[in-house]
């Protein structure tokens, strides 16, 4: 139990004394008065700095011996509730600022942290740009449009990432890596070479499907990836500028691309979406950009939506990453959404190959990845085999080839 009267001795003050005090301590934060803190301890002989009554909250001045006070006084006056009111309220805005304070704080590290990252990034993309070789050009080859074109479609490369899932024999169902990956793309490279020389096309559409890179979407992949992200998706990159390189001396090539899901940068437990505008195939394609800029073999094209589009011999393609539930819905619902009307919906994502007439010329396609089968494809007990499509559009006939390369490993 607090003793008011002996407490209000130690700063020689009485009851009348101490009540006009505080109601000028409230008139003053409150601004209702012009005093300093300094004047204010003159005006009634305090004992105390004034700074300590500014900060008042281990003093008699603060709330705990206020509210005392007041009780022992007879709180129920008038004067008693309004004070305590008064009191209260202010407590509740210092909280208030407190957690601003808080909210700004924590606001300014996770900026501070976003722009650390991203300056990791751009450094260490900076200096594998640096570092490009320029790539050799190949002869300029001449070719006009015919009236069919041929479309390689290939994409779900998750480069980075290695496993091996074995059957019930011991028999390997399906090994990934790096180095698996290349020899992938290497047979992938020569079966386009033979088909596009078969069909005779001195041009073809080259349309990348996205998910180039694994990611780190789930904790569980942190055992199966070989290279962080920044270091996948460079090495990434660096390959495929290569490839589609060595393509241009066969063929000229038309090039367009797509995000995934996986190269988006979402930290780990992050939901979708979270780092929508930070996604790893916008690296892959300034490489490209620059890597190929001066080969007279390559065009690269961008649509303002991020998606692949293109007109091919009068007929619209719209390629997509796939994460769509049905692709028949989704081409009337592209339709709708860009008001355009579309023959040819293309997606990847589902990692397997199907394809679906849905109307005079309108045709929906499954593309596989390069990856196969992964646990995630067993857990749902879906295989498929490793692969990318080919298509050929002929003039008022839409699709009238579809190819699937398969690997041999």
């Amino acid at each position: 139990m607090v003793d008011i009267d002996q407490e209000l001795q130690k700063y020689g003050l009485t009851r009348e004394q101490y009540e006009a005090c505080l109601s000028d301590i409230r008139a003053k934060v409150n601004g209702d008065n012009d005093l300093e803190w300094a004047e204010i301890v003159d005006k009634y002989g305090l004992s105390v700095h004034y700074d300590t009554l500014r900060k008042a909250s281990q003093t008699i001045f603060g709330g705990a011996f206020v509210t005392a006070y007041f009780q022992e006084s007879g709180a129920a006056t008038d004067k008693g509730k309004a004070y305590l009111i008064a009191l209260q309220h202010e407590k509740e805005e210092i909280k208030k600022e407190r957690q601003k304070f808080r909210d700004e704080k924590l606001e300014y590290n996770r900026w501070l942290r976003e722009q650390s990252r991203d300056e990791l990034i751009c450094e260490k993309v900076c200096e594998a740009v640096k570092a490009l070789q320029p790539l050799p050009l190949p002869p300029v080859i001449d070719y006009a449009q015919g009236d069919t074109e041929g479309v390689l479609f290939f994409g779900d490369t998750h480069f980075g990432t290695e496993y091996c899932i074995k059957g019930l024999h011991g028999e390997i169902i399906n090994e990934y890596s790096p180095e698996i990956f290349e020899q992938r793309m290497e047979e992938l490279l020569a079966q386009t070479v033979v088909k596009a020389q078969k069909e005779g096309f001195s041009k073809i559409r080259v349309f990348s499907l996205g998910d180039e890179i694994d990611g780190i979407l789930r904790v569980s992949q942190l055992m199966k990836l070989r290279y962080g992200v920044v270091e996948q998706t460079i090495k990434y990159a660096e390959y495929i500028c290569r490839w589609l390189a060595r393509l241009t001396q066969y063929v000229a090539v038309d090039f367009q691309m797509v995000e995934g899901n996986h190269s988006e940068l979402r930290m780990i437990s992050q939901p979708k979406g979270t780092f929508i505008n930070d996604n790893m195939s916008q690296i892959v394609r300034e490489f490209i950009k620059t890597k190929l800029g001066d080969n007279p073999n390559f065009t690269m094209k961008e649509n303002p939506s991020g998606l692949i589009y293109d007109n091919i011999l009068g007929y619209n393609l719209l390629g997509i990453h796939g994460e769509v539930k049905n692709l028949s819905n989704a081409l009337q619902a592209f339709c709708n959404l860009y008001n355009t009307n579309l023959d040819i919906l293309v997606g990847g994502h589902m990692h397997h190959y199907k394809s679906e007439t849905v109307g005079v010329n309108k045709d929906i396609i499954s593309v596989p990845s390069i990856i196969g089968i992964d646990d995630y494809s067993v857990s749902l007990l879906r295989t498929s085999n490793a692969g990318a499509s080919f298509i050929v559009i002929e003039r008022n006939k839409g699709v009238v080839d579809q190819m699937t390369f398969k690997f041999s490993v």
